[in-house]
């Protein structure tokens, strides 16, 4: 068995374009133009480009983006100051702040103080409180694009055993809440799991946050299994690579996504989506 690469940068591509002819429908009906303001503290090299590659992607479906680029010595109470003007501009839909902030920052404060209408990230508790009930308003951006993933290779989740390594706020516990309201059984491993490898050899649908290259060992791999490797690490020699070994892990499963072109194009994907579901819904269209 050879596992299927999940194209992740092709269905973005897909998602985009979708999102750009609504975004000209929009306006051919004279509906204004959605804004999403990004704001990047510091000159951290992986966040510059994170938040390069967000901006084009704006620019490429036609939402307006306004960008607010600070000095790494920008005080907390200043920027909760940018955030609350940025709450009450009507122009703008959402608000992106590009993590990791430098350490002075406390980012669940921050966090909350942006308005959960206006939070693309999905980071808001609001926000992970409603995806908690079940009733998602906004999602956070990558849980919500492996969703998507899965949906576009019509891999059934009811009934299957989901595995989750990582149960941080941003991808984790939010991936864990998105495949329990598809209908997985859900196992969470994290930093204190022993025997990662008995939890990882029983999921039918494994998903790997963990940060850590090479964590999870292809033999491990369930035949037949649908890998999602979400893990973006870089190695001493510049190259990036995920949590999975990936040459190993094709020998079992049956679908694969690659780092990089995985997961990563569809987190940004989503995360335009949820700017033009915010605009909607701040215009009730």
């Amino acid at each position: 068995m050879t596992a299927q690469i999940i194209d992740g940068k092709a269905i973005a591509a897909g998602v985009r374009k979708d999102i750009k002819a609504e975004i000209d429908a929009r306006l051919n009906k004279g509906l204004r133009q959605p804004g999403l303001a990004v704001i990047l503290i510091g000159d951290d090299p992986a966040s510059t480009i994170y938040v390069r590659n967000k901006r084009q992607a704006c620019e490429e479906v036609g939402i307006k983006s306004f960008y607010h680029e600070l000095p790494s010595s920008f005080s907390q109470e200043a920027l909760i100051t940018l955030i609350t003007q940025l709450n009450q501009d009507t122009q703008v839909d959402g608000i992106l702040i590009q993590l990791p902030l430098p350490s002075h920052f406390e980012s669940d404060k921050v966090i909350e103080c942006i308005a959960p209408e206006k939070d693309v990230d999905g980071f808001h508790p609001y926000n992970l409180g409603r995806l908690a009930q079940r009733r998602p308003l906004l999602r956070p951006c990558t849980p919500y694009g492996v969703i998507t993933l899965l949906d576009h290779i019509k891999i059934p989740c009811k009934g299957r055993h989901a595995v989750i390594v990582g149960a941080s706020n941003i991808v984790g516990l939010p991936m864990s809440l998105e495949l329990l309201m598809a209908g997985c059984t859900i196992t969470v491993c994290h930093s204190l799991t022993e025997d990662l490898s008995d939890y990882v050899k029983q999921a039918d649908i494994l998903v790997s946050a963990a940060g850590s290259p090479g964590i999870i060992k292809g033999a491990w791999i369930k035949p037949g299994a649908t890998v999602i490797d979400i893990g973006i690490n870089r190695l001493e020699d510049g190259t990036i690579t995920g949590d999975v070994e990936f040459n190993a892990a094709i020998k079992n499963a049956a679908w694969i996504t690659p780092v990089p072109g995985g997961v990563g194009p569809m987190t940004v994907a989503t995360l335009l989506k949820n700017t033009l579901s915010a605009t909607a819904r701040y215009d009730n269209t």
